[in-house]
């Protein structure tokens, strides 16, 4: 089973939001200077309690492990992960291991990162791509996907694997035959790595956090 939605959060009510989330979510909201970053922290969250719902989950807790990868202790065959970017958030669970990303295409992206940090294949296709900003996005996500997937987020260098974007998308020398899913949402790009196929990207209103 794995379940993957997104949510524009521009418009997010925050003092309606503030008050459904869990007081360590408080904590964290409270920690953003702008409310930009509140609203994208308060949706992120309501996202995943509503698709947690949908799986009859209502009572998570919630804990992380020691690179920092959230998961829920009291149900253990249920897995998520989140992130955000720009003015949208997505989250993803599963009942297996998985790993996902969000990133707005900025076209002004300085692609030294990919030359230094990425194989060089990854970098070579970027420079020969016609979109060259899209296509680093594309390997950014990807990569970024795994490393959470992984649980060791920045902790796992972006050059110790190589994405082969193919036929099918997969890791070099993957032994557990992980699946990758790339999709494209108006000026942004989502990765996810797991165990399933991922066939239907869904998009949440965000008047359905409420």
């Amino acid at each position: 089973m794995i379940k993957l939605a997104y949510c524009n959060v521009e418009n997010l009510d925050l003092k309606n939001a503030y008050d459904l989330v869990s007081k360590d979510r408080q904590e964290k909201i409270n920690f953003y200077r702008f409310e930009k970053d509140k609203k994208l922290s308060a949706g992120a969250y309501l996202l995943l309690k509503k698709l947690l719902s949908e799986e009859n989950i209502t009572d998570p807790i919630f804990k992380t492990e020691k690179y920092g990868k959230a998961y829920i202790s009291n149900h253990e065959n249920i897995h998520f992960n989140l992130s955000h970017s720009g003015k949208m958030v997505l989250c993803a669970i599963s009942d297996r291991e998985v790993g996902a990303d969000i990133e707005y295409i900025d076209p002004t992206i300085d692609l030294n990162i990919a030359k230094h940090y990425f194989f060089n294949s990854e970098y070579e296709n970027i420079m020969n791509a016609k979109n060259k900003s899209e296509e680093f996005f594309k390997y950014w996500v990807l990569k970024e996907s795994f490393m959470k997937y992984t649980g060791l987020g920045m902790n796992l260098q972006l050059d110790s694997f190589e994405i082969m974007i193919e036929d099918a998308i997969r890791l070099k020398n993957d032994k557990n035959n992980l699946k990758f899913n790339l999709f494209d949402i108006e000026n942004y790009k989502i990765g996810i790595a797991g165990h399933y196929d991922v066939f239907k990207l869904r998009e949440v209103n965000v008047n359905e956090l409420y």
